[in-house]
């Protein structure tokens, strides 16, 4: 028998004991975040794996996991991982992780889930305390797309209400008004909700990433004025690319004043909900309709746990649907499902409860304070080195650099930030990503990890000068024109 019953709990036990040290030991013993493993290694290893032969028994297929997935893991956990937005995870929380599992309850509805369905509905609402609604509510999600699009999904059926017609009339003259800078799934919320391939207006910024709201005030006049519909405006707390937020005091403003729906994508930036030193950043906040929050970001949660906050709870009703199965009209049980875009749902909320039980709010805003900090550090000292050129200033914890070998001219020193990257990631010595900024590609640390000390980060700038250096002298930059 395989399935965790009252006969197999001691197999229960020996199985996650296996699995719990074979993590251990390799989260002791790694020394890079990725083992520089080929794809074309990778993809014979995976194939190699017959799926469809008998069974093998868990210890064998726990052995197997460790030299095929843990071997070949990227570890977010180790100082030289600086690429995306991917956290170390708080071991509260992965003691949480466990216990969902093994249980296996759905928070849909209350019967699957009974004193969990209270649970997450309480960490909402300390959610919106924490933002500053009154009595707000929301949902947990699966992450900062979800929330976006659900966040859209709200203020497109409120700006239906409010502005009548038909679906059909009404649809093809609605915006949404986010900066360049804003996350993707901004755009890809417009295009699902059934929107105009031209509802997303790109605000100007102000040089630095941040949302201009003069700019967004005489846009929404624009819109206005062509006999448009400014259906929403979404402002950042936190741009991936160059981690700045967005004045959301001042757009809630422009917002106020043209009877506009205020989102706030706080996916990357929820951290300073918490944070001691620099909540501030965020101040207006509470004058959001709706607020995305990612906790597997800047609070250290394992993947996945987000969460879309909203101001007003019975704007979540225009997402409601029941059936007669699951969750009737007539039924007084508080069914999440109600609330939420998916049906199944884990409860993810465990894992921030058990966080925030063991370590404190208190504890969680230091941690990101601390990167936050990191991030100035690196930045100054990234800035005075002359090999390297600093891009712009963070809000948070990235940076965004150039390397610059002497002699070596602009379009050699862009086509190095690719080939640096790549050579980087196929040793597997260190992570760190790419991206352009006003045009021109440059290199990215993103930094989550409260551990990582200055001293680290200086280990991977010296790889990357190093990198770049090896490949001028190769002559092996490749500059496309």
């Amino acid at each position: 028998m395989h399935l965790l019953t009252r006969s197999t709990v001691t197999d229960y036990t020996e199985h996650l004991d296996r699995a719990t040290g074979l993590v251990a030991s390799r989260v002791a013993s790694v020394r890079q975040p990725f083992s520089g493993a080929s794809r074309a290694e990778l993809q014979r290893l995976v194939d190699a794996v017959d799926l469809e032969s008998a069974g093998v028994g868990t210890a064998e297929a726990l052995r197997e996991v460790d030299g095929l997935f843990l071997e070949h893991a990227v570890w977010f956990h180790e100082p030289s991982y600086a690429a995306h937005l991917n956290c170390p995870v708080a071991l509260p929380a992965v003691a949480a992780e466990a216990i969902l599992a093994a249980v296996n309850p759905s928070v849909d509805t209350y019967d699957q889930s009974t004193v969990g369905t209270l649970m997450e509905r309480r960490l909402v609402e300390w959610t919106s305390q924490r933002i500053g609604f009154a009595a707000g509510d929301g949902v947990f999600t699966s992450g900062g797309t979800q929330s976006n699009l659900h966040a859209l999904l709200l203020a497109r059926e409120w700006a239906l209400a409010e502005h009548g017609g038909s679906r059909a009339e009404v649809l093809p003259r609605f915006n949404i008004l986010a900066t360049a800078s804003s996350h993707f799934s901004v755009e890809k919320s417009a295009l699902i909700l059934g929107l105009g391939d031209d509802a997303v207006v790109d605000v100007p910024d102000d040089g630095e990433g941040r949302m201009d709201a003069a700019a967004l005030a005489a846009s929404l006049a624009a819109i206005r004025a062509a006999g448009r519909i400014p259906m929403a405006v979404v402002a950042t707390a936190g741009t991936t690319d160059r981690g700045v937020i967005d004045p959301v005091d001042a757009i809630a403003e422009q917002c106020e004043a043209h009877g506009v729906w205020l989102h706030v994508d706080a996916a990357y930036g929820c951290g300073l909900l918490v944070s001691p030193r620099h909540r501030g950043l965020i101040r207006g906040i509470e004058r959001a309709r709706s607020v995305t929050v990612d906790f597997h970001k800047s609070f250290f949660q394992p993947v996945s746990s987000s969460a879309i906050v909203v101001r007003k709870p019975r704007d979540l009703a225009a997402a409601a649907w029941h059936a007669d199965y699951l969750n009737p009209v007539e039924n007084e049980e508080p069914n999440q499902v109600d609330k939420s875009l998916q049906t199944t749902r884990r409860f993810d909320a465990l894992k921030l409860w058990t966080t925030l039980r063991a370590i404190g709010a208190d504890g969680l805003g230091e941690m990101f304070d601390t990167i936050i900090e990191l991030a100035v550090q690196v930045g100054d000292e990234i800035d005075a080195d002359p090999e390297l050129e600093l891009v712009g200033r963070s809000q948070l914890s990235t940076v965004l650099f150039r390397v610059r070998p002497a002699g070596v001219d602009v379009a050699t020193q862009d086509a190095l930030v690719a080939q640096v990257r790549r050579v980087l990631f196929e040793s597997g010595r260190a992570l760190v990503a790419k991206t352009v900024i006003d045009g021109r590609p440059c290199l990215k640390l993103t930094l989550l990890n409260p551990t990582t000390s200055a001293g680290d980060i200086r280990r991977v700038l010296e790889l990357v000068k190093d990198a770049a250096a090896a490949l001028v002298e190769l002559q092996d930059v490749e500059v496309v024109a």
